[in-house]
C-alpha cells in the first residue's frame, strides 16, 4: 500500500469520525429542546441513550463480518455515513417520544458501524504503526463534539431554532459519505487465515483479554457520555448557567477533550500507553472530585469540566492500542471488544437521566466518577494480563 493510499484512506476515516462526534456533541444541547418537543420529561427523554446505544450494539456486531468478509470495507463506511446524515436530518422532526426513540435506534445503527469499521481499517492501514494514527482518530471525534455544541449556541444566537442545527450538521456529513463510497477497495488484514478470523481455539484462548477490555470500553464511555450529554442540563438544572451559556459549557468539555487528544498524538509516540492511562485516570478522577466538592460555584466547574475533557481524552484510543500489544484485532474481535463502547452508551447515560429525574441534577458527577474510577480498575486488570503474556509492541509506542 502507497503512502498516498494510505493519507487518503487516513483522511475518510477522521472525516467519518468528526462526522460521528458531531451526531453525539449535538444531543446534550438538545436535550431539553427535545423534551419539550415530544412532550416527555427529562427521565424519559434520556431513554433515546438506551435506544440508541442498543442500536449501536447491533450495529457493531454486525460489522464485524461485514468488514472480515466484505472487500470493500469503503462500500459499507459510505452508505452507513449517508443513513447517519439522513437520520440527522428527521431527528427535530419527530413530534412524539416513540418516534424519536425508533429514530435513535436506528441511528445507533450506522454509528456502531462506523465505530467498528474505522477503527479496525485504521489498523489495517497502518499495521504495528497504527498507534499514533488511531489518538488521530479519536482527536477527529472529539473534533466534531467540540463543533456541534458551538455551532448549535451560534445557530440559536443568530435567532435560529434547533431544528436549523441539526439540518446544517447533517448538510456537513452527507458528503463525507459520499466521498468514502467512492473510495476505491479498502485494506485487508494480511493473516494465514484468509478470512480474517482467528481459530477458536486462540479465540477462547483471549477470551479473558477480550471481555477485560469490552468492560475497560464500557465504563470509559459510559463516564464520557454521561458528563458530555448531561452537563449542559447539570448546569441549567442547578441555575449555575442559562441556555447559551451551558451551551458553551458542553462546548468547553468537547474542546479540552479534542485538546487531550491532540496532544496524545505524539505523546502516543514516545510514552507507553500505561504511563499514559495512569495519568489520566488520576488526573481525571482528581477533577471529578473538584466538581463534586464545590458544585455551586460556575467558575470551578467550568475548571473541573475542562480538566475533565482533558484527561478523559487518550484513554479510549490508548486502550484500544494496550490491547493491540496483546491480541490479533481482526474485524471480528474488534466488534466484540467495542460492543463494550455500545454497551457503556446505553446504561450510564440512562441511569444518570433517571437519577437526575428523580434525586436532583447534582447526581450525575457522582456517577461519572464512580464509573470512571471503575474504569481504572480494568486498567490494572489488562496490565496485570499484558505482563501475564508475550506482548508484541506498536511501533512508536
Amino acid at each position: 500500500m502507497t503512502d498516498y493510499v494510505k493519507r487518503r484512506n487516513t483522511l475518510g476515516y477522521y472525516l467519518l469520525f468528526i462526522s460521528l462526534g458531531v451526531g453525539l456533541g449535538i444531543t446534550g444541547p438538545a436535550l431539553p429542546s427535545l423534551t419539550e418537543q415530544t412532550g416527555s420529561t427529562l427521565g424519559a427523554i434520556g431513554a433515546i441513550f438506551l435506544v440508541g446505544a442498543s442500536g449501536g450494539m447491533l450495529g457493531t456486531a454486525l460489522s464485524g463480518r461485514l468488514f472480515d468478509r466484505i472487500k470493500n470495507g469503503h462500500r459499507v463506511l459510505g452508505l452507513a455515513q449517508l443513513i447517519s446524515a439522513t437520520l440527522l436530518l428527521i431527528i427535530p422532526l419527530a413530534n412524539s417520544l416513540p418516534l424519536l426513540l425508533v429514530i435513535f435506534f436506528f441511528a445507533g445503527l450506522p454509528g456502531g458501524i462506523i465505530n467498528t469499521g474505522a477503527n479496525t481499517l485504521l489498523m489495517w492501514t497502518h499495521g504495528k504503526s497504527a498507534g499514533p494514527y488511531v489518538n488521530g482518530l479519536h482527536f477527529a471525534f472529539g473534533l466534531g463534539a467540540f463543533l456541534a455544541p458551538t455551532i448549535f449556541a451560534q445557530v440559536l444566537n443568530l435567532g435560529g431554532s434547533y431544528q436549523q442545527a441539526y439540518w446544517a450538521l447533517a448538510a456537513l456529513a452527507l458528503p463525507i459519505g459520499l466521498f468514502l463510497f467512492l473510495l476505491p477497495s479498502s485494506p485487508q488484514l494480511q493473516t494465514a487465515d484468509d478470512a480474517g478470523n482467528l481459530p477458536k481455539a486462540k479465540l477462547r484462548q483471549n477470551l479473558p483479554v477480550i471481555i477485560v477490555a469490552m468492560l475497560f470500553l464500557f465504563f470509559y464511555v459510559g463516564s464520557e457520555l454521561t458528563y458530555g450529554n448531561w452537563i449542559y442540563t447539570y448546569a441549567l438544572t442547578l441555575d449555575l448557567a442559562d441556555a447559551t451559556s451551558a451551551a458553551y459549557l458542553t462546548s468547553g468539555f468537547w474542546l479540552s477533550f479534542t485538546i487531550g487528544r491532540a496532544i496524545s498524538i505524539p505523546v502516543a509516540a514516545k510514552f507507553k500507553p500505561a504511563q499514559i492511562l495512569s495519568v489520566a485516570f488520576l488526573g481525571g478522577v482528581g477533577a471529578l472530585a473538584l466538581a463534586i466538592a464545590l458544585p455551586n460555584a460556575l467558575a470551578v466547574l467550568w475548571v473541573a469540566t475542562v480538566a475533565i475533557g482533558f484527561f478523559m481524552a487518550p484513554v479510549w484510543a490508548t486502550g484500544y492500542n494496550l490491547v493491540g500489544q496483546s491480541i490479533q484485532l481482526t474485524a471480528t474481535v474488534s466488534s466484540i471488544i467495542i460492543l463494550g463502547d455500545s454497551l457503556g452508551g446505553v446504561v450510564l447515560p440512562w441511569v444518570a437521566g433517571q437519577a437526575i429525574e428523580r434525586f436532583g441534577a447534582q447526581t450525575m458527577p457522582w456517577l461519572v466518577i464512580a464509573s470512571f474510577a471503575v474504569n481504572g480498575l480494568f486498567f490494572l486488570i489488562m496490565l496485570a494480563q499484558g505482563r501475564a503474556k508475550p506482548q508484541v509492541a506498536l511501533a512508536g509506542e
